[in-house]
C-alpha cells in the first residue's frame, strides 16, 4: 500500500494579516489483507509452524490429538501424524537440527519428532520441572524453553537438565526468541507479555492500556521485529512495535467468521509478507498478507 498524505489547509484572516494553518495527517501504511482459509478439517487448531523450505505448514491440531500438515498455499490438508502419541498438542516449533518439538500438553512433555514432509517419527521427549506445557522454543544458545501452563513457570533445558527456571506466571502459553536473544512469554492468565533474558531474568512487561490483552496465546516476529500476538478472548491479532507500542490491531471485540474476523484465535506464524493464523474456534487456518 502506498503512503497517502492528506493535507488540510485552513485559511483565516486575522486583523490585517493572513494566517495559514496546515495539518498533515499521514494514513497508516500497514495493513493485513485476507487471502484464504482452510476447510474445516481441523478441531481447535493451536500454534503452527512452517518447514524450512516453506512447503509444509504443521498444525498442533488440539482436539484431534495429532499434528496436521497443510499446504501453505492452498491450505489443503495433506496428511497428519502423531495420532495415538500426543494428547492435546498446543505448540510446534523446529530446532536447529530440524527436529519438530511438540508441546504435548496432555502428556506433560515435549515430544520430539523427526519429520519428512507429511510423516513424522517420534524419536524422543523432554520432561522436567513443568506441568502441562503449552509453549516451546528452541534458542540459538542450544537451550529449549518450555512454559508450564499448570506449573505457572518457564524453564530452560539443555542436555536433559534444567538450567534455569522462573515463576510468577499464570497459565503461560507461547515462548518465542527475539533477534537479540531475549525470550518473550505470553503470560495468558495475567493478560500481559513478559520479556526475559536467556537466563530468565525479567527485562520488560507489556500490559494494560492500550494493549488490553485478554488471554494472549501465541506469538511470532516479522522481519521488522514487530511482534504479532494472537489475543484469544479479544478475538484479535495485535501487532506490537519494536518500541513496545501497539502498532496495529485486526479483528473486532466479538467473535466472527470472515475476512478480518476471528473466533478465539491462538496460533501465528510469519514468513516474509505472509502470515498464517489459527482461527481456533472456527476450526481453520487463515492466511493474510502484509501490505505496507
Amino acid at each position: 500500500m502506498m503512503n497517502l498524505n492528506r493535507v488540510l489547509i485552513g485559511l483565516s484572516l486575522l486583523g490585517s494579516g493572513l494566517s495559514m494553518i496546515i495539518t498533515v495527517a499521514q494514513a497508516r501504511a500497514f495493513e493485513l489483507t485476507y487471502e484464504a482459509h482452510s476447510a474445516q478439517t481441523l478441531s481447535q487448531p493451536h500454534d503452527i509452524t512452517l518447514s524450512s523450505d516453506q512447503r509444509y505448514l504443521y498444525v498442533a491440531d488440539n482436539n484431534n490429538d495429532r499434528i496436521a500438515v497443510l499446504d501453505p498455499s492452498s491450505l489443503a490438508l495433506l496428511g497428519s501424524f502423531a495420532e495415538g502419541e500426543v494428547r492435546e498438542p498446543h505448540d510446534v516449533v523446529f530446532d536447529a537440527d530440524g527436529r519438530l518439538l511438540v508441546a504435548d500438553t496432555g502428556n506433560s512433555r515435549i515430544a520430539v519428532y523427526q519429520v519428512s514432509g507429511i510423516t513424522g517419527q517420534l524419536i524422543g521427549e523432554y520432561k522436567g520441572d513443568f506441568s502441562r506445557p503449552e509453549g516451546v522454543a528452541a534458542h540459538p544458545n542450544g537451550h529449549i524453553y518450555v512454559t508450564g501452563a499448570s506449573s505457572n513457570n518457564i524453564v530452560s533445558i539443555k542436555d536433559d537438565r534444567t538450567i534455569a527456571r522462573a515463576g510468577g506466571l499464570s497459565s503461560p502459553h507461547d515462548v518465542v526468541v527475539a533477534a537479540d536473544g531475549s525470550v518473550w512469554i505470553a503470560d495468558a492468565g495475567n493478560n500481559r507479555l513478559v520479556r526475559m533474558s536467556a537466563d530468565l531474568e525479567t527485562l520488560t512487561i507489556v500490559k494494560g492500556k492500550p494493549f488490553d490483552f485478554n488471554g494472549p496465546r501465541y506469538l511470532d516476529f516479522d522481519s521488522k521485529g514487530r511482534l504479532y500476538v494472537a489475543d484469544k478472548y479479544a478475538h484479535r491479532i495485535k501487532v506490537i512495535s519494536p518500541g513496545n507500542k501497539l502498532f496495529y490491531s485486526l479483528g473486532q471485540d466479538r467473535s466472527g467468521k470472515g475476512p478480518g474476523l476471528f473466533d478465539r484465535p491462538e496460533g501465528v506464524v510469519i514468513h516474509n509478507d505472509q502470515v498464517w493464523f489459527s482461527d481456533t474456534y472456527n476450526n481453520r487456518i487463515v492466511r493474510y498478507r502484509i501490505n505496507e
